[in-house]
């Protein structure tokens, strides 16, 4: 294959929290790298996702949900979400925005204004289409959101279930420029085995204490080393107050027990070996709301 055939470019997934991003870079990867939950912010980061077909290399950026600061929700680590989430914007050659079946929001609008001024094409993704009872709803709606902005394509999808997701993946194909291939053809993330593993400790916290912890918990890889095909992996998880600690632990630490396991199973398909997992769950009290302490927890990547 010669340089002058190839094609790679850069696709920023954006959207509000809770609207299914991180699902369809999954899905189109065929594999998880970005953690889900039911949970609004369970994206914290960019995670960058690489597919390689033939002379197209498409890397795709996936955001947490960008989101109005106010209340509640004006701590550093708000702060930083939105700002990793508008810095992927910068230089991309297509943006997706994603968002949910028959419901405009006010995030979805704090969304559109980041696209103002933007020179890259802007594909519009309705997700969810799957749930959606009333089909005759549908055109009403495509005609209202149009009006929003100048997109490029309007496309519906289910990122779940896989609906019209070859369409996009064509779309978005046509969209890349000519250029050689930035990552080797097998490499499908620019992300470390410790972030992975970091992460798929925080979606399960995520998806079992959701409710009770919505952003005061984090996790800190602080062992991962092989021996004789055998991952140990020690994990830190921590929370900003005694009684989440006691939450997470659990019943004669039945919760941390779940978490443990379940995360375990997740980290051996991705790892492709056997992994020892051990936790550990420590109070850092105001972790959430001091950028320096969020630097030395890996928020770095702006």
């Amino acid at each position: 294959m010669s340089d002058q055939t190839s094609h790679c470019g850069f696709v920023a997934i954006v959207g509000r929290p809770n609207v299914g991003k991180s699902t369809l870079m999954n899905h189109i990867l065929g594999q998880k790298l970005s953690i889900t939950s039911r949970r609004p912010q369970t994206t914290r980061h960019q995670v960058v996702g690489i597919k390689t077909e033939d002379d197209v290399q498409v890397v795709y950026v996936d955001t947490p949900g960008m989101h109005k600061l106010e209340k509640d929700r004006n701590k550093a680590i708000n702060r930083y979400m939105n700002q990793a989430a508008s810095s992927a914007l910068k230089d991309v050659d297509l943006v997706i925005f994603i968002i949910d079946r028959m419901r405009w929001t006010e995030e979805d609008e704090v969304v559109l204004q980041k696209l103002e001024g933007l020179k890259c094409p802007v594909v519009l993704a309705i997700n969810k289409m799957d749930r959606l009872e009333d089909k005759e709803a549908l055109l009403p709606y495509l005609e209202e959101v149009a009006q929003k902005y100048a997109f490029d394509a309007i496309i519906p999808i289910s990122a779940q279930h896989g609906h019209n997701l070859s369409q996009l993946e064509t779309l978005v194909r046509g969209y890349m420029p000519e250029s050689f291939h930035y990552y080797p053809e097998d490499q499908v993330t620019d992300r470390s085995e410790r972030f992975l593993a970091s992460e798929l400790v925080r979606e399960k916290i995520m998806r079992q204490l959701g409710d009770e912890l919505p952003y005061q918990a984090t996790v800190e890889i602080e062992e991962f080393s092989e021996d004789d095909g055998m991952l140990f992996i020690g994990a830190l998880i921590l929370v900003e107050r005694s009684g989440q600690k006691r939450i997470i632990i659990g019943e004669k630490g039945t919760r941390i027990k779940q978490i443990g396991q379940e995360a375990r199973i997740d980290m051996e398909r991705a790892f492709g070996a056997k992994v020892m997992l051990n936790l550990w769950v420590k109070v850092k009290g105001g972790w959430s709301d001091d950028e320096r302490a969020l630097k030395s927890l890996g928020y770095t990547d702006l």
